[in-house]
């Protein structure tokens, strides 16, 4: 359950970021910008302190190169759907859908790597003593 904890609350953060429906920051700071200043900056700094939190917990686990490999990994699953004809990137709502459902799957995996790692393996991460 913890895995899809930090899945939905990527998502979220993502989502919360841009989608595209009306309904997400960057629509929403564009139309208010002048009007909620400080408002538009707060949430933007809530924003960035989530994927601050996300992107460095997913660099130190399992780094760029393993990033690249668990979004390779989603974009072949994506393929071998789109391939199947279960999935339509010919309309951008479901292409922006898809691509949000696979950035915080590859943030979710970052965040969740030493869990995962623990239970395959039975070794335990610990964080540097020094930085």
């Amino acid at each position: 359950m913890s895995f899809f904890l930090r899945w939905l609350f990527a998502f979220v953060l993502l989502a919360a970021t841009y989608n595209p429906t009306e309904w997400n920051y960057v629509r929403w700071a564009m139309a208010n910008w002048d009007a909620q200043l400080p408002l538009v900056v707060l949430a933007g700094l809530v924003l960035v302190i989530g994927y601050v939190i996300y992107i460095r917990a997913t660099l130190r686990s399992i780094g760029g190169f393993g990033m690249l490999l668990v979004a390779a990994l989603v974009g072949a699953i994506l393929w071998v759907l789109w391939d199947f004809g279960l999935l339509d990137f010919e309309n951008p709502k479901v292409t922006t859908w898809v691509g949000t459902l696979a950035l915080s799957i590859v943030l979710a995996v970052g965040l969740s790597w030493s869990i995962i790692r623990r239970k395959l393996s039975g070794q335990v991460d610990t964080d540097d003593v020094e930085e």
